[in-house]
This record gives structure tokens, C-alpha cells and sequence, in this order.
């Protein structure tokens, strides 16, 4: 009796897999016969990372400045790829919709815990001369930020709470757009005048913000938790683990961002401006924006105290 080996076994596998997509399996080990080994350098493309830091001054301090901003995107990064795969997974059962929260809290865990990188790994000084080269940029501009924004939560919850009762499920998408509540950080009421800051965000982020708002409308973090049992979604623990990651996101990670910024833009070595030209502690404290991405797993006390106290 002939017993095949792991290697017939691979190569038949190898069969099955491109007989599936028409493809010659001798072609793509032949292939392999030529191409060079992979080293974690490539496979990382560390050469290329360690070269999307660059400078507008020659403060070293700016360098920290740099590095933290984008470590933060790649965390957005890995944020959004867990959320793709938990809201695009039809009917999740309770433990893969649990694994997947806790890896995404685990992300903005980590980003909460991070600030003292910048807080305290830059001089005032510096921090104040550089900052001049950066305007009108600002981190308001983070579009993978209003990514998570979008697919954490119903739309509504982001409203500007001051809208919120002339907007529902039947309001447009571009209506609700412009009611979002970081649009008061970039808008003049008043006068309905948008800051360059804005407007070249919407520029060039608009339309793909309103292509994930209506993806998202019915399938984002909220609405795949109510599709758990409901013994599931009365569980403590999970309940405990919505909760947490609502209160990172909305209360324990901006005020982190807000007191880094304070200690920099408060120091009075500065005209106290934000670079985009936002009423940035406003904009920033919780208390103000009242964002919650799950309202429903708050007590009424607990919603009318949201972000006091920080």
C-alpha cells in the first residue's frame, strides 16, 4: 500500500487551488524556484516606513510630533480593520462579536495610554515654534478617526445634540452631514461660513464620509450588538466591555488629548490658538460635544454627567 507523503499532499492541494482559478500549478512553483526569500525588512517594509517622517523645521522635537501622529493612524488602521470584519460578518454569535470588542478597546486602550509620549516627550518651546509651520493642518483632519466615528455607532448619536431632534433615519445623508458635531469646531453658525479647515477636509474626504455613513446605518457596532440574543445583550460582562470601550473613545481618550494640548497651547508661550483655528477646548471636552456612541447602556445620571469632572 502507497502512503503519500506531506509533500504529495501539498502538491495535490496545490492542484485543487488553481484548477479552481484556471491556473498551471507548475507555473507558480516555477515561481517560487526564482524569487528571492522574504526577510522581515521587506516583509515589513521598514525602509519604507522609517522614511514617511518629514520635517518642516529643524526643531528634533517636531520628530516626536511626527511619529506619535502617525502611530495614532496606524492604530485607527487596525481599529477599523477589526470593526470591517465584526459589522461585515452577517448574524456574529456572541463570542466573535466579544473577541472583536475587545480587541478594538484594546486599540484605544493603548492610544489613551500613549499620550504621555507626546505630553511629556516634547519641549514647550520647541513644540511653539514648530506648531507655526503646521497651520491650518490639525488632527480634527483624521478621516480614519470619523471612519470609527461612523461604524461605531447610529448616525444620530453623532448629530450636534443641538440638532438632534430635526433629524432622523428619513434625513438625507448630506443634511445629516452637515450636523455633525465636529462641524461646530469648523462652522460659524451664525453666519453659516465654513473655515478653510473644513473645507478642504470635506474636499477631500466628503464623499467617502457619506458613502460610510449609509453603509454603516444599519450594520455598525450598535446595531450588531441588538442583533445578539437578548440574554447576551443583559450579559454583565459584555455589557462591561460596551461600556468601556464608549468610555474610552468619548471620555478617557479625548480628555487625554485635551490635557496634552493644554499643557502646549496653555503654556503661554502662544497666542492660545488651535492651528485649525477651532474653539478647540470646546470642541474637545466631552462635556461639550456629548458624543456617546451607546447611550442606551447609561443611566439617565450618567448621560447628564457625561465628561463632568475631568
Amino acid at each position: 500500500m502507497i502512503t503519500k507523503n506531506n509533500t504529495d499532499i501539498l502538491i495535490d492541494a496545490l492542484e485543487q487551488k488553481f484548477d479552481a482559478i484556471n491556473q498551471k500549478t507548475a507555473t507558480h512553483l516555477e515561481g517560487l524556484l526564482w524569487s528571492k526569500p522574504i526577510t522581515y525588512w521587506d516583509y515589513i517594509q521598514t525602509d519604507a516606513l522609517l522614511n514617511l517622517q518629514t520635517q518642516r523645521t529643524v526643531l528634533p522635537d517636531e520628530m516626536v510630533f511626527i511619529m506619535y501622529h502617525q502611530v495614532n493612524e496606524l492604530l485607527f488602521k487596525m481599529i477599523l480593520w477589526e470593526i470591517n470584519q465584526l459589522c461585515h460578518t452577517e448574524n456574529p454569535n456572541t463570542d466573535f462579536f466579544t473577541e472583536k470588542l475587545k480587541r478594538i478597546s484594546r486599540y484605544f486602550d493603548m492610544l489613551t495610554t500613549s499620550f504621555d509620549i507626546m505630553g511629556d516627550g516634547m519641549e514647550v518651546e520647541q513644540y511653539m515654534k514648530f506648531r507655526n509651520t503646521l497651520t491650518p493642518a490639525s488632527g480634527f483632519q483624521s478621516a480614519q478617526y470619523r471612519l470609527i466615528e461612523f461604524s461605531s455607532t447610529d448616525l444620530i448619536n453623532l448629530i450636534d445634540y443641538r440638532f438632534r431632534a430635526t433629524i432622523d433615519r428619513n434625513t438625507p445623508f448630506s443634511h445629516a452631514f452637515e450636523h455633525l458635531y465636529w462641524q461646530a469646531a469648523g462652522k460659524d453658525y451664525q453666519t453659516g461660513k465654513k473655515s478653510f479647515l473644513i473645507l478642504e477636509f470635506e474636499r477631500k474626504y466628503r464623499e467617502e464620509f457619506l458613502r460610510y455613513m449609509e453603509e454603516y446605518n444599519t450594520i455598525n457596532i450598535w446595531q450588531k450588538f441588538k442583533q445578539l440574543p437578548e440574554s447576551d445583550q443583559m450579559n454583565v460582562e459584555l455589557v462591561k466591555a460596551m461600556r468601556h470601550y464608549d468610555h474610552t473613545v468619548n471620555i478617557t481618550w479625548v480628555i487625554g488629548h485635551l490635557n496634552a494640548a493644554k499643557k502646549y497651547i496653555d503654556s503661554g508661550k502662544g497666542n492660545g490658538e488651535a492651528t485649525g483655528g477651532s474653539d478647540w477646548k470646546k470642541y474637545m471636552h466631552p462635556k461639550y460635544q456629548r458624543r456617546i456612541f451607546f447611550p442606551e447602556l447609561w443611566s439617565e445620571e450618567e448621560l447628564k454627567n457625561w465628561g463632568e469632572g475631568y
